[in-house]
């Protein structure tokens, strides 16, 4: 059986990543899910956050989305989001600037509007976060 499979990551702009994965980490409505090859077919839709996968040389990546869908396929698994931007394309400033007005705004009123942009702001940080400490680690 391979131990491989190709992930293809798509947002409503551009494609953010196609190539051979070891596994994928992702929040679907239902909890995280992680894929494997030989995964079983499968379509649900994934929250905002952060989709961690492990490339043939056992280094990982993520990339921050909005939201959206996964598919999964006997020999490819693609990620369907509106918005999906790699960990080191992330700025920290814009980032903590965004969540911090998301809070002060929240702290104001109760808006799930509000609520979700500042779920999806620190989804981003963590995203920025992890990436920040992958490439610190390699210097």
């Amino acid at each position: 059986m391979a131990s491989q499979f190709q992930l293809v990551v798509v947002s409503a702009e551009n494609k953010i990543f196609d190539g051979q994965v070891k596994s994928i980490r992702v929040s679907g409505i239902d909890g995280e899910l992680g894929v494997y090859a030989g995964h079983t077919p499968l379509l649900t839709a994934i929250k905002p956050g952060m989709v961690k996968f492990t490339l043939a040389d056992d280094k990982e990546e993520f990339i921050y989305v909005s939201g959206g869908f996964l598919e999964v396929q006997p020999k490819t698994v693609t990620v369907l989001a509106d918005t999906a931007i790699r960990g080191d394309e992330l700025d920290e400033q814009r980032i903590l600037a965004a969540k911090r007005q998301a809070e002060e705004t929240l702290s104001k009123n109760t808006d799930a509007d509000l609520s979700a942009k500042l779920a999806r702001e620190i989804a981003k940080l963590r995203v920025y976060e992890l990436t920040k400490a992958k490439l610190a680690s390699k210097h």
